[in-house]
């Protein structure tokens, strides 16, 4: 039983939040320190600043009149674009996280599998050496499609083979021989040069008439090759990320296109043919289509927004804030928890990171006052879940329904204001 006394012994003086911002560090995440450190943070900053110059019409050519070769002309196509953002997000996303939870006792003795690694490169790097030979052969006037035995020799031999076999190496590699948190696995690398391979190709062809040739028996091989690679290392580094949900389910629907034509009744569909599916995936009707064009252009500004918040330690003085305001109120720490995990919300629109963030704090003096631990975790785990519907963040899905509807992502948010508060008030009133 938590009594009015007992919350307000708890909450008597400052209490002074720290560390809320600190980023949790998973199993399988890397830790960077010196030069390498310095490298990642230089990429990831390029990658931020090509996202804010490529949205906002920013040119170094059209500023200085200097005509710099291979100098990107912003605004860029939009598929170009998109197909830019996810080799970037593949590269660091491979080079942050490793295949599996590094073991507790880390070697990093040289292994055959690391030379191994470094040998799948080779086809790696073959491959974008290769798709920039096919951007020079079409430069110079060769009509590139999908009928010329000899364009498709060379797709297949010369780019689809190496590449596949490079990515394969990679994964597998990756998940063999795990390294220290503070290295680069050379596995991991292969599939960054895998992903740039993707995006050379795809760019090349897609600046060509052949966009309007997927799906057809005009389109050249590669762009199917390429897709089964791109698709594979998405797939990859969602695993990494987010866990197996994902994967199985999206490689349930990959098997259904194939073995539809087999199945009885209302699952029967059509046959179609990998080459004919795979030309699609990499299109706006596949993974450059609503999701991506949302995380391309409105979700990546909100997460540089976060990381500039989140470096101002504003996370700390909102839970803070939180103290001051509710940490007297019936339910003390959990009034706070509440609270504090609508404030963190506005900035986050996460609700894992919502409850790492405050219930790293909130949770601990629930249970000091008197709440069941399961009480305060499920009390925490409700409010952070609440962050996640409150404006201006709120997740990806209110970028993906803006999209999709068509509606202005400012009148969701503005609709979104109060079912929050509701949201938040409801819990309150059951703590109450």
């Amino acid at each position: 039983m938590i009594t009015e006394t007992q919350a307000d012994d708890q909450t008597d003086g400052p209490v002074l939040a720290d560390g809320v911002d600190d980023e949790p560090v998973e199993s399988n995440r890397r830790v960077f320190t010196g030069n390498t450190y310095l490298a990642i943070a230089t990429i990831s900053a390029f990658y931020a600043l090509f996202h804010m110059a490529a949205l906002n019409g920013w040119s170094i050519r059209g500023w200085t009149g200097i005509d710099i070769p291979f100098l990107p002309v912003f605004p860029m196509e939009t598929w170009n674009f998109r197909i830019v953002h996810i080799a970037g997000a593949l590269i660091l996303g491979f080079t942050l996280y490793s295949a599996r939870a590094f073991p507790d006792r880390e070697v990093d003795s040289f292994s055959p599998l690391d030379a191994l690694a470094y040998v799948a490169l080779l086809p790696a790097l073959y491959a974008c050496f290769t798709a920039i030979g096919f951007a020079n052969q079409i430069q110079s006037g060769v009509m590139w499609n999908g009928i010329d035995e000899g364009i498709k020799a060379a797709e297949t031999y010369h780019y689809g083979y190496p590449l596949i076999a490079a990515t394969a190496a990679g994964i597998v590699i990756g998940w063999l021989r795990p390294r220290i948190r503070g290295t680069i696995a050379p596995a991991d690398i292969v599939l960054s040069v895998c992903g740039i391979a993707v995006a050379i190709y795809l760019i090349t062809i897609f600046g060509t008439l052949m966009r309007n040739s997927t799906g057809t028996p005009f389109a050249p091989i590669g762009m199917s090759l390429a897709a089964v690679a791109g698709t594979t290392l998405i797939m990859e580094l969602t695993r990494r990320v987010a866990g197996l949900a994902l994967i199985i389910i999206a490689g349930v629907f990959l098997i259904y296109v194939f073995v539809g034509d087999l199945l009885p009744g209302f699952l029967n569909a059509p046959d179609i043919s990998w080459l004919r599916f795979f030309s699609q995936v990499y299109t706006d009707a596949g993974i450059l289509g609503p999701t991506t064009a949302v995380s391309s252009t409105y979700i990546i500004l909100f997460i540089i927004f976060a990381a500039f918040l989140q470096a101002s330690k504003v996370g700390d003085y909102f839970v803070n804030f939180a103290f001051a305001v509710a940490g007297r109120a019936r339910g003390g720490p959990a009034k706070v928890a509440i609270f504090a995990s609508g404030l963190m919300g506005m900035i986050n629109g996460t609700s894992a990171g919502n409850v790492v963030a405050t219930g790293s704090l909130t949770i601990p003096l629930m249970k000091k006052v008197g709440y069941r631990p399961t009480t305060a975790g499920a009390v925490e785990a409700a409010a952070s879940t609440g962050g996640q519907i409150m404006p201006p963040i709120m997740g990806a899905g209110a970028f993906i329904m803006a999209e999709i509807t068509g509606i202005p992502y400012t009148d969701i948010a503005i609709a979104a204001i109060i079912p929050a508060i509701l949201y938040l008030v409801s819990i309150s009133i059951m703590v109450e």
